[in-house]
């Protein structure tokens, strides 16, 4: 094998889709700028038992590890930023109000999450820490929402879902993780059959209730009609009427309910929600309800931080929404006259891009626009606009 063939699922980015995400990058963190939330940047790389602890463990699969060459300890390669990003509010930052934080850097899978996806995502998200309430699932999902706007990603539909639903149906009943788990992918796949199997010694108003979630999908009308059908729990009630509230304060926006849908149930406490686009082949933003995901880094014990926030990879956004135009650039012969070189150097200073072209190599840009060039006129270099260009 030749020694430059990458790794299955892992690529290198090439300088046009570099520039994409790079330009994603900045829009997306300025919107979340724009709503005030604080840039933070945690380590790839931590001990293992720091990026498993509390609702990490679910990533123990997905985890790169290995041994510090200094303690001895083992390493893990972060496969998701969340619990590092509740680490920094819980621990670092402390603080008793709201918080708002984002991030961007690279994460690591093991195996990629979906057909065809990377194991290198560049993951981008955004989270509130220290309020409960609705509000902050709306800002969020807001939020999220402006991202997909100021990308131009196009008609994008919103697929809501709240963990409590099944997590209530399924409160106080005597089931191993492996039964459990069974049934969560049995409600995920729609199989009404494996569903009725596993369930078949669960009281009556149980089983019903799980068989009913999975034809709970469609339109906000399912909402009324999951009251009808699903036990009279609380939780159950309050999930359905907060579903309901969130939806109706975006009526621009075209809404999905999935109540059978109960991925991450091992992480997310309460609402979650899914975005798509058109030419995406999977979700392109998931986000979410999980309180308590930084109580395990908390000085205080006890210390239950709610929190609501989500996350995206925007590796996969380059392939739904269009590239920026090219930045407009200024062509500049290559020399060593200190007029040339002052020239250069001016313009640079107020923000133009300046490329010279090497002896012998004209017009080998591809990553830049160069709708001007430098030429000397009469002993002063100064700025003429290319016509007839090819590009």
């Amino acid at each position: 094998m030749s020694a430059w063939v990458l790794p299955d699922h892992i690529a290198d980015v090439l300088p046009s889709e570099a520039r994409h995400i790079e330009e994603l990058r900045r829009l997306l963190l300025d919107t979340a700028r724009s709503y005030g939330f604080e840039l933070v940047s945690p380590p790839l790389l931590e001990h293992i038992e720091s990026l498993l602890t509390g609702t990490g463990k679910a990533l123990d699969l997905q985890t790169f590890k290995l041994v510090d060459q200094i303690s001895g300890r083992l390493m893990g390669l972060r496969a998701d930023t969340t619990p590092q990003v509740a680490r920094i509010d819980a621990h670092l930052l402390n603080r008793k109000g709201v918080t708002r934080l984002c991030y961007c850097g690279p994460v690591l899978h093991t195996r990629p999450d979906r057909p065809y996806a990377t194991r290198e995502p560049l993951q981008l998200g955004a989270e509130i820490y220290g309020h409960a309430g609705l509000e902050a699932d709306l800002e969020v999902l807001q939020l999220a929402l402006d991202a997909l706007q100021a990308a131009q990603m196009g008609e994008v539909l919103v697929d809501l879902a709240d963990a409590r639903i099944v997590s209530s149906l399924l409160a106080g009943l005597p089931l191993n993780d492996t039964m459990r788990s069974e049934v969560y992918a049995a409600l995920a796949s729609k199989n009404t059959a494996a569903l009725e199997a596993l369930t078949v010694e669960f009281p009556a108003d149980i089983q019903a209730g799980l068989l009913s979630l999975i034809d709970l999908y469609g339109d906000v009308s399912v909402l009324d009609l999951a009251l009808k059908k699903l036990p009279a729990m609380p939780q159950i009630k309050l999930a359905i009427e907060q579903l309901k509230w969130l939806s109706a304060q975006l009526p621009q926006v075209s809404f999905r309910f999935d109540l059978a849908d109960a991925r991450g149930y091992a992480y997310y406490s309460g609402l979650r929600f899914a975005i798509y686009s058109k030419g995406a082949s999977d979700a392109v933003v998931r986000g979410g309800r999980y309180d308590g995901v930084g109580a395990v880094f908390g000085h205080e014990i006890g210390r239950d931080r709610p929190a609501v926030g989500f996350s995206l990879d925007l590796k996969q956004w380059v392939s739904v929404v269009p590239q920026l135009a090219l930045k407009a650039a200024i062509r500049a012969p290559w020399g060593t006259s200190p007029q040339l070189r002052a020239a250069i150097a001016q313009l640079r200073q107020h923000g133009e891009t300046v490329v010279c072209n090497l002896p012998g190599h004209d017009s080998e840009i591809d990553e830049f626009h160069c709708d001007r060039e430098l030429l000397e006129v009469t002993g002063q270099w100064v700025v003429k606009a290319i016509h007839n260009q090819s590009k």
